[in-house]
């Protein structure tokens, strides 16, 4: 049997067939689960569309800009009528403006500090509240996070902060939902070729880093990280919650 026969599930944050998302997304298909999704912005939207129909012509896919309460609250009503339940969300969305990843952390706006907080950190915290109704027989809930949330990694800047406070919020919430059986964890991934990825600055060295200096030399695919979301996501992982899982080749164990 697939380890997530009938379970129901939602995406945020697939942007194209190169998102970690959309990884995690297959894998959970693969072992049963039946999915909706959202995209945030009519420039995403056919992308989106293009892969979801690839689950079926009825497959749910919403707009959805985590920013705003209203189109939170639009969304669960629309899965809520369509699925009647939940049992899985994936928030893999994070944004900072572009030039809060360059130069120094010190020089970042307030205007900046404050978006990439509200859309990368603050947006899990209102995505459970919507989800956690849904949630009746329990569920899993997943976030994905970087090692730039516990280390400086230079021109993450900002965006390290925001994921420090994901993590934070990861466990928090965790202990908030964990009475009615709803876990909520981090996968911290190592580099991967996404579209977001591509806006740090000196990405490719920071590829060529890890596969040198993590103990596998060599650096994370995205299956793998489809194969550890369906492990946080199945029964296997039912006694785990406000963890952060490091799926980096090992590259998070070392000092030198």
């Amino acid at each position: 049997m697939a380890l997530l026969e009938g379970k129901l599930g939602i995406v945020f944050g697939v942007a194209n067939k190169r998102s970690i998302a959309w990884a995690i997304a297959q894998a959970w298909a693969r072992e049963g689960a039946r999915l909706a999704f959202t995209y945030q912005g009519e420039r995403l939207k056919e992308n989106v569309e293009e892969l979801g129909a690839t689950f079926g012509a009825d497959t749910l896919i919403l707009p959805c800009d985590v920013t705003r309460d209203e189109d939170i609250k639009r969304v669960f009503e629309q899965v809520g009528e369509k699925f009647g339940r939940l049992d899985l969300m994936l928030h893999s969305v994070a944004f900072a403006p572009r030039e809060a990843l360059e130069g120094r952390f010190v020089n970042t706006s307030r205007e900046a500090f404050r978006v990439a907080h509200d859309v990368s950190a603050y947006s899990l915290v209102a995505l459970a509240r919507g989800a956690m109704p849904l949630m009746t027989n329990g569920g899993s809930i997943v976030a994905m996070s970087y090692y730039g949330a516990e280390k400086v990694v230079p021109h993450y800047n900002v965006m390290g902060v925001a994921k420090a406070a994901l993590e934070a919020s990861t466990r928090y919430l965790a202990s908030d939902l964990g009475p009615q059986r709803i876990r909520v964890n981090c996968i911290s991934a190592g580099p991967v070729n996404t579209l977001a990825a591509r806006g740090i600055s000196g990405f490719g060295e920071m590829l060529r880093h890890y596969e040198a200096h993590s103990p596998l030399r060599r650096n994370v695919v995205p299956e793998e990280l489809g194969a550890s979301g369906v492990f946080l996501a199945s029964d296997g992982a039912a006694a785990i919650t406000g963890q952060v899982i490091y799926v980096d080749c090992g590259y998070q164990i070392m000092g030198m």
